[in-house]
């Protein structure tokens, strides 16, 4: 090459930027390259540069024609290990993007350079957009691959679910070549991943389990895509950074993360803010956090709902994490009274530096005296089924054989052996009597009254719940009729093929039904007596249509103390036995 070439080079390259570490950099220039012509300046830069670790590209506007030229520079440059490519599409058509990419990603596969880091955030690109790169992902060029960062991509579960089937083939491609894939930061925030997106991923996180970052914020996220993600997260034991806020874990959600943190020994930043996690949710994770997790360092619990006793609770989560650094609740429901138990409970304790600001807290006066909703609602209840008892109202109106007048009073009459009972007399006024003279049917009587809706949990499970709470401890037959009944609804439901009920599904609307949730119908009244419906869930919680997943998150709650099972504590304590035993 001639003197007046290099010298010319050298001029290109004074406009870009290149760094010790062999980073080329042409990030926040403002480009809009559409031709050829345009990418010139980029192209005879990259050309110039004999030692190109990593290209930074970001701040500027790729075309198609332009991408086509970058992609023959590329193919020079083996040693390339970082794309830091986000922000480069401002501008474009969704339908160039995937092109752009393809082109980009012959470049690096020709020169069978081996990526480290794949940087594609904040290109609007959504799923059309990530088609561009799966053959780059699944090439040998990414085996090595280190860091994926695809955040603000608006993927959504489509995206998500393509992007997962990408990484699982490279997986197992890489696994045959001898050489894994060990995915260590996973960035895929404000993504709409949803739970198809979420689930998805969580089957590839399960397969690495090398993961060391994760940040995956306000993608939608509800309670079965952070099980899934928690179960998956439980393999990766260098999990060192957590960010899952902004989604929507509820009290369901936390349980099953709670149950996966013990594994998560080398976390240092959890981030469940605004979460709604509520004051149930925070205290399993608090609990789940008491023992171990030395090198924590930072936990943001912030914006979830969370009132004064449970935000006590998690306080002294903390109390033993010497590395400790910051610890944020503002955003919830203390109250002034709750701020100051906790400010004097970190004093206590010598922690009270830790604690962020709490400006934000949206408490009120009475939720310093009030802490906890679910027993205002109890009592709330139980006073109104006072006034039903003592009413002198005329009721309404029953057709059932089976009531006779006594007096003032109705009581049951008693049946001939011969007679049988249907379900839908036994639901107007169910009765053990009723139960067994139902017959040997009876658990297709009841699959036959719900109809199509036996595939609906809230159905099904209410369905059980009316059968379940005549059982008493006494009566052994009223006990096996009902376990018989409660086998065919939930086998149904949880084996029902296509769109068939999830474990967390199922798992909130036991939790409802027995009250241990708060149902976000405000008119639900739960039975007031739980001891029936206990003492079946001890028998179906062992079978094996019975998910897993379902037995773990009610595990997190039985052992709770919680005043809906206070009238039951035999049944409960069967319960938890069995549960743990899983």
């Amino acid at each position: 090459m001639a003197s007046a070439d290099v010298s010319d080079l050298s001029s290109l390259l004074s406009h870009a930027s290149v760094d010790d570490e062999s980073i080329l950099s042409f990030a926040g220039r403002g480009l809009k390259l559409d031709t050829e012509q345009d990418a010139k300046e980029v192209v005879d830069c990259i050309n110039a540069c004999k030692h190109m670790v990593a290209l930074r590209l970001e701040g500027n506007t790729l075309g198609v024609d332009a991408s086509r030229a970058l992609s023959k520079a590329l193919e020079k440059h083996p040693e390339l290990q970082r794309a830091l490519w986000s922000d480069m599409f401002t501008g474009r058509l969704k339908s160039e993007i995937p092109l752009v990419l393809r082109f980009l990603s012959s470049g690096i596969i020709t020169a069978g350079a081996k990526l480290t880091e794949l940087d594609l955030s904040d290109n609007a690109f959504g799923p059309t957009g990530i088609e561009g790169v799966v053959e780059l992902l699944k090439h040998p060029c990414c085996f090595t691959l280190k860091e994926l960062r695809l955040n603000n991509n608006g993927l959504g579960p489509t995206g998500g679910q393509i992007l997962a089937k990408t990484l699982v083939e490279c997986h197992k491609l890489s696994t045959a070549d001898g050489n894994p894939i060990q995915l260590r930061v996973f960035v895929s925030g404000r993504g709409r991943l949803e739970n198809e997106g979420s689930t998805a991923l969580a089957e590839v996180f399960k397969l690495m389990g090398s993961l060391e970052k994760v940040s995956m914020p306000q993608n939608g996220i509800n309670a079965q895509g952070i099980a899934a993600l928690a179960d998956a997260f439980a393999v990766n034991k260098k999990l060192r950074q957590l960010e899952l806020n902004d989604n929507i874990f509820t009290e369901v959600g936390a349980a099953a993360m709670a149950k996966a943190l013990p594994e998560m020994q080398n976390l240092e930043l959890i981030n469940f803010e605004d979460c709604i996690l509520r004051s149930g949710g925070a205290i399993a994770i608090a609990n789940s956090l008491r023992e171990g997790h030395q090198k924590l360092k930072e936990v943001n619990l912030g914006s979830n709902e969370i009132k004064k006793n449970a935000a006590i609770v998690v306080v002294k989560c903390i109390e033993n994490k010497a590395a400790m650094e910051t610890f944020n609740l503002n955003g919830n429901e203390l109250g002034k009274e709750g701020i100051e138990t906790v400010k004097e409970t970190l004093e206590a304790i010598n922690r009270l530096d830790l604690l962020g600001s709490m400006s934000d807290d949206e408490g009120s006066s009475d939720d310093d005296d009030d802490d906890d909703d679910d027993g205002d609602e109890d009592e709330e209840n139980e006073n109104e089924a006072d006034q039903e008892e003592n009413s002198d109202d005329e009721g309404v109106e029953v057709d059932d054989p089976e009531l006779q007048v006594r007096g003032k009073s109705v009581t049951p009459s008693p049946q001939s052996d011969g007679k049988s009972v249907m379900a839908a007399e036994f639901l107007l006024l169910p009765t053990e009597s009723k139960l067994l003279q139902m017959g040997p049917d009876r658990p297709q009587m009841f699959l036959q009254e719900l109809g199509d809706n036996c595939k609906y949990v809230e159905d099904t499970v209410g369905l059980y719940m009316k059968i379940s709470s005549v059982v008493s401890q006494e009566n052994e037959k009223a006990f096996l009729a009902a376990c018989e009944c409660a086998d065919v609804l939930l086998k149904s439901l949880c084996e029902g093929g296509e769109g068939e009920t999830t474990p967390m599904e199922l798992a909130n609307s036991l939790l409802v039904h027995i009250g241990l949730l708060k149902s976000e119908d405000k008119k639900f009244r739960p039975v007031r007596n739980v001891t029936g419906p206990m003492l079946v869930l001890n028998h179906v919680v062992k079978q094996e249509y019975f998910p897993k997943q379902t037995r773990d998150v009610l595990l997190v709650f039985v052992v709770q103390p919680h005043k809906a099972l206070e009238h039951c504590t035999q049944a409960r304590m069967k319960v938890m036995e069995t549960l743990y035993q899983f």
